[in-house]
């Protein structure tokens, strides 16, 4: 699963908001930051080349991502972590970064209060989340794929967890009871562009929780030819671009 996200996803759907949360980071001039959720690295390798001062200490719950991230981005400390129980003593950092992970976190304010714990006093807390499932163009093609293979029983991921958590008031919310100010909260439209719609399918499918979902229903290799299908008359032929919005914060502690 991380050769195909970092190959088929990354690049489309996480590098342009990567740059952009890398450059709101650089903008404080941090000098010890810690990275939440991480994955392959896509917003560690930007951090390292905005804010190039800086110690990055870059975690995920997933083993497998932290391997892979730290042959991706070995300039940076790669360390197994989970958000809710953070390894790292009071006042660690003086910035807390988290590209569209705080929504896989079960228990959000906990999660919140432990990236409060580790800031020093004055520290910042910069975070992603996704606008809702229909305001991410690639996500919306591919999801009316699914429900087109599977009618009865459509793969729900997408709408449940990763555009799950899109109210931006619930997540300020979710800030403020973890002692946060908010000092930011801009929604943010960027595009996408890949070389096919079939690509960014091929990094649905085989590089997120949606393989799992589609190998339990059966029939992947059919499933797959229908979603291929249904992206490429919603998206178009070729090289294909298309809009996603998200939502950014910037807490203070």
């Amino acid at each position: 699963m991380p050769a195909a996200y970092d190959q088929y996803l990354v690049p489309v759907v996480f590098r342009p908001f990567a740059e952009d949360l890398a450059a709101r980071a650089a903008a404080f001039q941090p000098r010890r930051v810690l990275e939440l959720a991480a994955g392959t690295g896509v917003l560690t390798s930007s951090l390292l080349v905005a804010a190039s001062s800086a110690h990055v200490t870059a975690t995920d719950l997933n083993e497998a991502m932290v391997a892979f991230g730290s042959v991706r981005v070995p300039d940076a400390e790669w360390q197994q972590a989970d958000a809710q129980s953070l390894p790292f003593p009071d006042g660690s950092f003086d910035l807390v970064v988290c590209q569209f992970g705080v929504m896989f976190f079960p228990d959000r304010r906990a999660a919140f209060a432990e990236v409060r714990r580790v800031l020093a006093p004055g520290g910042r807390f910069l975070l992603n989340t996704w606008g809702p499932l229909g305001t991410h163009a690639f996500g919306a093609a591919l999801q009316a794929g699914l429900e087109r293979a599977y009618p009865a029983d459509p793969p729900q991921f997408l709408p449940t967890i990763p555009h799950g958590y899109s109210d931006p008031a619930v997540v300020s919310e979710d800030l403020t009871a973890a002692g946060f100010t908010i000092e930011e909260r801009q929604e943010l439209t960027l595009e996408g562009r890949a070389a096919s719609a079939a690509d960014v399918a091929t990094g649905f499918l085989a590089g997120t929780p949606v393989r799992a979902a589609v190998e339990e229903r059966g029939d992947a290799p059919g499933a797959r030819a229908t979603v291929i299908e249904e992206m490429t008359a919603r998206l178009g032929p070729g090289p294909v671009s298309a809009p996603m919005t998200a939502h950014v914060f910037r807490g203070a502690s």
